[in-house]
């Protein structure tokens, strides 16, 4: 089951949370009238991940709502703004530099050059599911290594 998850470009210490929670709703949910019993563990955690992704879009939709609302009360001509902004944008950049060429220029394509998943996808013949684990990928890698280093977003 870690390995399932662990495949799906989660953490060590994520699948092991979702390993415990596919074998929660088993137990409480399992009738023993099931004919593949494997199967549906499988479907367990498929529909666990699932949920995982839409709590992460409704969150991540949450948190781009309440900085653009705090974004319009701040004075974008403030010297000390364009400073910390800079900063951050050259910290951006490091921190794009410490992934794989290919993650950083898919991610790169997407939110700097404004194209689009399908056009990205059929550019470097991948699947567009991969193009957007390279841009979640790179995403959480740069949101990560701001927190680190104190970083305001």
């Amino acid at each position: 089951m870690m390995s399932f998850f662990m495949r799906r470009s989660v953490t060590h210490s994520d699948a092991e949370d979702l390993t415990q929670e596919v074998f929660v709703r088993l137990i409480s949910s399992y009738s023993g009238e099931v004919e593949n019993v494997d199967a549906y563990i499988f479907q367990i955690a498929a529909n666990i991940l699932r949920d995982r992704g839409r709590k992460e879009m409704v969150r991540n939709s949450e948190m781009a709502r309440q900085n653009l609302e705090s974004m319009a009360s701040i004075d974008v001509f403030d010297p000390s703004r364009i400073l910390l902004g800079r900063e951050s944008l050259r910290a951006v950049s490091r921190y794009l530099d410490d992934l794989p060429e290919k993650t950083r220029d898919i991610f790169i394509l997407f939110r700097v050059e404004g194209l689009h998943q399908e056009e990205i996808a059929s550019g470097h013949n991948i699947s567009e599911r991969a193009v957007r684990k390279h841009i979640a990928k790179a995403f959480e890698h740069v949101m990560r290594k701001l927190n680190e280093e104190g970083h305001s977003q």
